[in-house]
């Protein structure tokens, strides 16, 4: 990789527009651009420019690829492998493009690249509309999307590709062009599970549903002795689906340093009646702590804000498993879980979070039909490992892999029982890269998606997440 001079950057500064922000290390502002959700995301780049237009977006990256400066894209900065950081090379940093506008008589959301999805869940909730977006609303809408995007609305909804309508991308050449099921069909088709490989997606626009400005959600927990009740029950609710339910199991610990203990959020897409009604037999298990109540809608991606806070050193290890969850296997887990945490009580802020939802809308869709290569009714969930102490990174990270294992043969051998054919298990925002425990995270869309690669980005200039393996020969036919 090229260093970086001045003069480049000061050539660089004349062709951006005068809002447009220049930071490099020995500029006010450089350390907080540095900033990403986990300390391990954290990169010295060379240069990061925060443009305010698609101009100056097509600008940089012409510039970069002139200078052979290696190029990373933020949007919500949430990757813990610093996919959204470079090593003393260019970050194009969205942060200051994040509009986001409402049609509420067509029902779509047109979203800049750097919004997160609170600024998506509070606009729509405005005009009484949503769309299928994070759980966590200071994620990036960027990432979610381009790794296919679950959320509470994917048993009604699908996921967040299903209501991806169009994209406006920033290619390799600086060039910008429109994708959608008209225009650049092939590429569309490529932003929806593999996004990241292709440009800078500059806007995305969604479809929008009428949504209830108030919906039945909150928080329950319970002791660690009943969570092989709380799981047979959260078992029974996906086998027998309501696509306007969900739930998330969370294995953690009490906020008071007591010991660990069993949280599950709630939501349901209806009245307090329904919603109590759905989550009877969890409630009859009598919880320690019950929040569970009508809530704006605008809120429910924040209740788990409280855990996902920014700071410290963060791993993800993305697990899944066949449902139902085996009882004595979860046990295990736990037991490991609390053993790894008593050893360490710098790890007292890690999680297991284990996902309960309706999958059955998302395997409507063809697996052909996007480049999103996990569509089957395999459960997701996050071993979410956070400490402070970096020397500690080795060992916590390897502990993980290690536990991510466990998860990974238990699902074999659940599948050897199964009739659903399920060759990519893991979810692709759920995989660390370079730490997927399958060998070929894209499934049977890899080829079509190495022909997409070879037309758009030949040069390999977004590598960063996930990369897609250049094709030895072939060209796409447009």
């Amino acid at each position: 990789m090229a260093a970086i001079d001045s003069f480049g950057i000061d050539r660089l500064r004349t062709r951006l527009s005068k809002s447009a922000v220049i930071l490099t290390p020995d500029t006010e502002g450089y350390q907080e651009s540095l900033v990403r959700w986990s300390d391990t995301g954290r990169k010295e780049a060379g240069i990061v420019v925060q443009p305010v237009g698609y101009e100056d977006v097509s600008t940089v990256v012409r510039w970069a690829t002139e200078h052979s400066i290696d190029i990373a894209v933020k949007g919500g900065g949430h990757s813990t492998a610093g996919t959204s950081s470079s090593e003393g090379g260019l970050v194009i940093d969205l942060s200051r493009m994040k509009h986001v506008s409402v049609d509420a008589a067509e029902k779509t959301i047109r979203v800049q690249g750097g919004a997160t999805w609170k600024e998506v869940d509070e606009a729509g909730a405005a005009h009484g509309l949503a769309t299928v977006g994070g759980t966590v609303n200071h994620t990036g809408v960027g990432g979610l999307t381009l790794g296919g995007g679950y959320g509470w609305l994917s048993g009604q909804y699908g996921l967040t590709i299903d209501n991806l309508l169009s994209a406006k991308v920033v290619l390799a050449d600086g060039s910008q062009v429109s994708a959608s099921p008209t225009q650049s069909q092939d590429l569309f088709w490529g932003l929806r599970g593999a996004g990241y490989n292709f440009g800078v997606v500059v806007e995305f626009k969604f479809q929008a549903y009428d949504q209830s400005p108030l919906v039945y959600s909150g928080v329950l927990a319970f002791p660690p002795e009943q969570l092989e009740k709380v799981v047979e029950v959260l078992n029974s609710g996906l086998a027998n689906p309501d696509a306007r339910s969900g739930a998330m199991c969370i294995i953690t610990q009490a906020p008071d340093g007591s010991g660990p203990m069993i949280v599950v959020i709630c939501f349901y897409n209806g009245t307090h009646e329904e919603g109590e009604a759905r989550f009877a037999d969890l409630l009859a298990l009598t919880p320690i702590l019950n929040t569970l109540g009508m809530i704006p809608y605008s809120e429910l991606n924040t209740l788990q804000n409280p855990q996902a806070t920014y700071g410290d050193r963060k791993s993800f290890k993305g697990v899944f498993y066949e449902p139902p969850l085996d009882t004595n296997f979860i046990r295990g887990v736990f037991d490991d879980f609390v053993a790894k945490v008593n050893s360490d009580k710098d790890l007292i802020p890690s999680a297991i979070i284990l996902e309960f939802i309706d999958m059955r809308k998302i395997c409507e869709v063809p697996l052909s039909q996007t480049a999103f290569a996990s569509r089957n009714m395999t459960q997701n969930g996050i071993l979410v490992m956070r400490w402070s102490d970096a020397s500690k990174d080795l060992d916590h990270r390897n502990w993980a892999r290690e536990a991510q294992k466990k998860w990974k043969t238990e699902l074999d051998a659940r599948k050897r029982n199964s009739l659903h054919k399920n060759d990519v298990p893991q979810y692709i925002n759920y995989a660390e890269p370079g730490d997927s425990l399958v060998d070929n995270i894209y499934g049977a869309n890899l080829a079509r998606l190495q022909e997409i690669k070879a037309y758009y980005d030949p040069r390999n200039i977004f590598h960063k997440m996930h990369p897609i393996p250049l094709p030895a020969t072939g060209t796409l036919e447009k």
